[in-house]
């Protein structure tokens, strides 16, 4: 296999840039223009009271990737305007970024470089080399740091001791308590340096509010080169009740590792993620670097360690925009889990762990709305799964297809994984409750079942709407994914819920699936140009008959000009228009809706067009949008919907490709725990689904 295209290096970092995220679905960085004085930190299932919504939301963590160069006593982050940029480089193929930039002071030039990784076998350690070369002899001191400088919050515990032993495990360790006292987070650190026997080594060990930092000091040579590195741990305290001490056991346990060995294993575990490249065959280059950079940030933001799942956004956060606060949204199920279960299925799974760890908060919130069963919360928070969405918005809590989609993530996950004890212990407790939840939200009518009093994808109206084709659609396929689970495991629900299920009114008119049971061809704007009833089709996997799949494509293709543009679905239009036989058509939609939401260097995907919306801030990675990408290129273009037969009888249509493409094809996925082949190539009758007999 080739290796996967990473961004070009950056040598001209212009303002409107946000820095690089980098993660591993436990921490999240964002590495700036010179890191030891601009960057941030995240980690998964750490949460603090939003500032200004006073809502549970996400929270920043010390910044492990600080530091500090000072040449003849003049120290960088005094003199941040000396600091002259040179490069940074993104490789995809590691996850590893590297910093080039040059201090100079009176007549000395010290240049830098920090190479950064967040460790994927490790996953609460982040690994951080800073070598220093200067071009004169001089007084040279270099420090690294584990910072929580200018996040809201307050020191609980700072230590530079450990515990019971005379000589320290690690170089220091801290608690921060997150703003509201909802969390902590423990942090430790270890250092090593390389380059002079007789540096001085020092800690801050008197300040108690003071970053942790280790600092090395010496007499540098012309020419000379040092070298610095820390492994650093960040705990959550979701994740150990004394996060400080945790984080000091891994950090430890990192260093006896070792830094080169750990190095590699982030290498080799990437490697092995990339065997579920998904590869554009016959599409230009640009293309398949666009598909590279969604699968690594899709794959960056997930790991099987991530037990409070993941947000819009992956562990990214940068102040420039609200990142919708971190909660797990209806992206996550919807759009995150799908390519994430063919390509690395046990972080799929930590993604439902989070909602099964959780159940009793949709109990709750389903009682505090008047149902039975589990009504899962528009935003859940990491804490308990409560509603968290901003009390300003109160209609968004009408938004209650999030149920459905968790539920499908579950029966789809059985149906992918063959899984007969994750299908009894976890899916049935969440199918039945969400069966549950519908036949105690669904009202009979003389026109069947419906759904009344809600509001589909688009959230934009000022009052709720009956039966959105995409509730009502997705509402009929949980029932008969619950039934389908009722009769296997012998239980006595299935022929009631098979009745709602048969029952549930859809709108149609013309032969065209309506977005609602009020929806005209008048309905304007945003609202009205949302094709949410395509999303019934994919990538719900509603199956309509041929004459009303060809005229609800054709009918909501012609009228989408005013929603492309905006986040989630418009990166899945392409799909449809491929299913239509449109292959130029199909190029076009997936370049306005997913090509241009892309943004340079480093390849993140925007929540809107950037084309189209240039004022919004630059923000991302925004997941649902890159996933759906990739969903459009392993499900919908290849015709795949998972279910209970044999994987080769899930390729279900003729492939149809954009134009240019030849084939889409991908070397590994996992399908029943055994490897698996795609290819689905243009103008075949059948995608190839083949399972490895091993």
């Amino acid at each position: 296999m080739t290796a996967p295209i990473s961004p070009p290096p950056v040598r001209d970092y212009k303002p409107e840039y946000i820095p690089a995220y980098l993660s591993n679905g436990l921490i999240g960085l964002r590495v700036g223009r010179v890191p030891l004085v601009e960057g941030l930190a995240m980690v998964n299932g750490l949460a603090a009271i939003h500032p200004t919504d006073r809502v549970e939301s996400f929270a920043r963590a010390p910044y492990p990737v600080a530091g500090e160069i000072a040449v003849n006593r003049m120290k960088l982050s005094e003199h941040v305007e000396r600091a002259r940029f040179i490069e940074q480089r993104y490789d995809f193929g590691s996850g590893e970024f590297t910093s080039r930039f040059a201090f100079e002071v009176a007549g000395v030039r010290a240049e830098a470089e920090s190479l950064v990784l967040c460790s994927r076998s490790q996953p609460t350690l982040v690994l951080h080399e800073l070598r220093v070369t200067v071009d004169a002899e001089c007084d040279l001191s270099i420090a690294l740091s584990v910072d929580p400088s200018g996040i809201a919050g307050r020191w609980k515990q700072r230590e530079t001791e450990t515990p019971g032993a005379e000589k320290p495990v690690v170089d220091g360790c801290l608690e921060w308590e997150t703003y509201g006292g909802l969390t902590t987070c423990g942090a430790a650190y270890v250092t090593r340096f390389e380059g002079a026997e007789d540096a001085k080594r020092e800690r801050e060990e008197h300040s108690q509010v003071a970053p942790l930092r280790t600092s090395y000091s010496f007499r540098a040579a012309a020419g000379g080169t040092y070298v610095v590195r820390s492994i650093a741990s960040l705990v959550a305290s979701q994740m150990h009740r004394e996060p400080h001490r945790e984080a000091s056991r891994l950090a430890a346990v990192g260093a006896k590792i070792g830094f080169d060995r750990l190095r590699q294993e982030n290498r080799d575990a990437w490697s092995e993620l990339w065997r579920g490249r998904v590869m554009l065959v016959g599409a230009d280059r640009r293309w398949q670097a666009l598909a590279d950079a969604a699968f690594y940030y899709l794959h960056a933001s997930a790991h099987a360690s991530s037990l409070f799942s993941t947000s819009m956004f992956g562990l990214a956060y940068w102040p420039n925009y609200h990142y919708y606060r971190g909660q797990v949204m209806w992206d996550i199920e919807s759009f995150v889990f799908p390519p994430l279960v063919l390509t690395d299925f046990h972080a799929a799974d930590a993604l439902l762990q989070y909602r099964s760890d959780r159940i009793q908060g949709a109990r709750r919130n389903a009682a505090l709305n008047g149902y039975r069963g589990l009504q899962f919360p528009w935003a859940s928070g990491p804490l308990n799964g409560e509603e968290m969405i901003r009390v300003s918005a109160p209609l968004i809590t009408l938004e209650q297809h999030i149920s459905l989609s968790v539920a499908l993530a579950f029966a789809r996950y059985v149906h992918v994984t063959g899984d007969l004890d994750f299908l009894r212990e976890r899916a049935w407790p969440v199918l039945e409750g969400v069966a549950e939840w519908l036949a105690s939200r669904v009202r009979r009518t003389d026109r069947g079942y419906e759904i009344q009093r809600i509001i589909g994808i688009a959230e934009q109206r000022e009052e709720p709407i009956d039966n959105a084709a995409y509730v009502n659609v997705s509402a009929k396929i949980v029932l008969e994914e619950a039934a389908a689970a009722a009769r296997r495991l012998g239980r006595r629900d299935a022929k009631s819920w098979e009745e709602i299920a048969e029952e549930l009114f859809v709108p149609f008119a013309n032969g065209v699936i309506l977005n609602h049971d009020r929806f005209t061809p008048e309905e304007g704007g945003v609202t009205g140009a949302t094709p949410e009833a395509l999303a019934a089709l994919f990538p719900v996997g509603y199956v309509a008959a041929p004459d009303n799949e060809r005229a609800t494509i054709k009918f909501y293709l012609d009228r989408i000009d005013e929603f492309v543009g905006y986040p989630m679905l418009s990166a899945m239009l392409g799909v449809y228009a491929a299913w239509i036989g449109d292959r130029e058509r199909s190029l076009d939609l997936f370049e306005r809706g997913y090509a241009e939401f892309v943004h340079e260097p480093f390849w993140e995907t925007d929540e809107f067009s950037r084309k189209r919306f240039p004022e919004k801030p630059r923000v991302g990675p925004f997941q649902a949008n890159l996933a759906g990408f990739l969903s459009s290129c392993l499900y919908g273009l290849p015709g795949i919907r998972v279910g209970p037969e044999e994987p080769c009888e899930w390729a279900r249509r003729p492939v149809t490709l954009p134009s240019g493409w030849s084939a889409v094809e991908v070397e590994r996925l996992w399908v029943r725990n055994r490897p698996t082949r795609l290819r689905a190539a243009h103008g075949s009758e059948r995608a190839e689904l083949v399972v490895s007999p091993d």
